[in-house]
C-alpha cells in the first residue's frame, strides 16, 4: 500500500478501537502498578510500627519485671493482695502512642502441662495426680465426669513422650482418622489454646475452661497461692479436693481471707477444717503457696493506629527474676 493511499472508511473506526484499547490497557497497569506500590509503602510502613511496638512493648515488660522484682522484695515471706497490684493496668509512657501492662498471679491457674511428670522434658510420662486435678477442675465447673475423664486422660497423652494411649486417651492412632488430621504433639503445650486440638474437647467446655488454665513452662502441679487467688477463682481450690470442698465452700473461705493473708498452707487447711493428710499424702500442703513464683505479664501498645498485645510469664523461683515464655498478638 502506498503511503498516501487513502485508509477505508471503514478502517478509521477500528485504527481508533485499537488505540483505545491500547491506552486503556497501558492505564490499567498503571493504576495497577500504583495499587501495587500503595501497598508495598503501607505494609512497609504497618510492619516498621508493629516492629516498633513490639520493641516497646518488650520495654514495659522489663519494667513490669522490675516492678514484680520490687514487690517480692518487700514480700519474701508471702505475697498478698495488698497494694492492688493483681490485674491493675500499669501506663508507661511512650512517644507517638500508649502502652500498659497488666501484671497478674500467674501461678493461679490448672497449670496444662503438669497432667505429666518427668526429670526431662523429652522423657515425660503421665502424672495421676495432674489428672486427677484436671478431673476436679471440670467437675468443680459442671462439665460431666465421663467427657472431664477423657478430655484429662488426652490430654496427658498430648503431651507424654510415648505413642501409646492411656485407657480413654488418645494418641497418633485416633487424630490420623480425624479430620482435620494432626499427630499429638509429645511435648509440653505453649498455649491452652492446643487444648483444643485434644480429642474430647468442644468448643463449650474450653469456653468454660480458658479463665482457670494455663501452660507454664514446666509440668509442676499448679502452685496455687492461697493469699492472691480471687473468689471467682474458687474452682481452683475446690480441684484439689473435689469430694470435700465445694465451690461455694471455697469461694467463702477466699472471701473471709485476713487482709494481711495467711503465714502457711497450714493456716488455711486448718481454717478450712480439711484432713488432707491421708487421703492426700501431704501433697496439698505442698502444692499450696502463701508465696507467688509465677507472674503473668499482659502488655499492650498502641502506635500510629496499630495495636499489639504481648503476654509473658516472670519466672520468681529465682533472683533476679526472669521474663521467659513469650506470646506476641497480631498487629492490626
Amino acid at each position: 500500500m502506498r503511503p498516501n493511499m487513502p485508509v477505508p472508511h471503514g478502517e478509521r473506526g477500528a485504527a481508533l478501537l485499537t488505540v483505545l484499547l491500547l491506552v486503556a490497557v497501558m492505564a490499567v497497569i498503571a493504576a495497577s502498578s500504583l495499587e501495587k506500590l500503595r501497598l508495598a509503602t503501607r505494609l512497609s510502613g504497618n510492619s516498621f510500627a508493629v516492629d516498633q511496638a513490639r520493641a516497646y512493648a518488650s520495654a514495659a515488660e522489663t519494667i513490669a519485671a522490675a516492678r514484680a522484682e520490687r514487690l517480692i522484695e518487700r514480700s519474701l515471706a508471702r505475697t498478698t493482695l495488698q497494694g492492688g497490684w493483681n490485674g491493675r493496668a500499669i501506663g508507661v509512657p511512650v512517644p507517638g502512642g500508649s502502652a500498659s501492662v497488666i501484671v497478674r498471679d500467674g501461678g493461679n491457674c490448672f497449670n496444662l502441662n503438669s497432667v505429666v511428670q518427668g526429670e526431662s522434658l523429652f522423657q515425660l510420662t503421665s502424672r495421676i495426680a495432674g489428672i486427677r486435678q484436671f478431673v476436679g477442675l471440670m467437675q468443680a465447673l459442671q462439665i460431666p465426669q465421663a467427657p472431664a475423664e477423657r478430655i484429662a486422660a488426652a490430654t496427658a497423652d498430648w503431651i507424654d513422650s510415648d505413642v501409646i494411649p492411656q485407657p480413654n486417651g488418645a494418641e497418633d492412632d485416633f487424630y490420623g482418622g480425624v479430620q482435620p488430621q494432626r499427630r499429638a504433639a509429645n511435648m509440653l503445650m505453649s498455649d491452652p489454646s492446643e487444648l483444643r486440638q485434644v480429642a474430647g474437647m468442644t468448643p463449650e467446655i474450653y469456653a468454660r475452661l480458658r479463665p482457670f488454665i494455663c501452660t507454664l513452662p514446666t509440668p509442676d502441679l499448679s502452685p496455687i497461692n492461697v493469699n492472691t487467688v480471687l473468689p471467682e477463682q474458687a474452682p481452683l481450690i475446690a480441684m484439689l479436693l473435689p469430694r470435700n470442698l465445694t465451690p461455694d465452700r471455697a469461694r467463702t473461705l477466699l472471701a473471709e481471707r485476713p487482709a494481711t493473708g495467711y503465714g502457711s498452707a497450714q493456716e488455711f487447711l486448718n481454717r478450712a477444717a480439711l484432713s488432707v493428710g491421708a487421703q492426700d499424702d501431704g501433697q496439698l500442703g505442698r502444692q499450696l503457696k502463701v508465696r507467688t513464683t509465677w507472674f503473668s505479664l499482659e502488655t499492650r501498645v498502641e502506635l500510629g493506629g496499630t495495636r499489639v498485645t504481648q503476654r509473658a510469664m516472670i519466672d520468681a523461683r529465682t533472683t533476679p527474676v526472669r521474663v521467659t515464655a513469650h506470646l506476641a498478638g497480631r498487629g492490626d
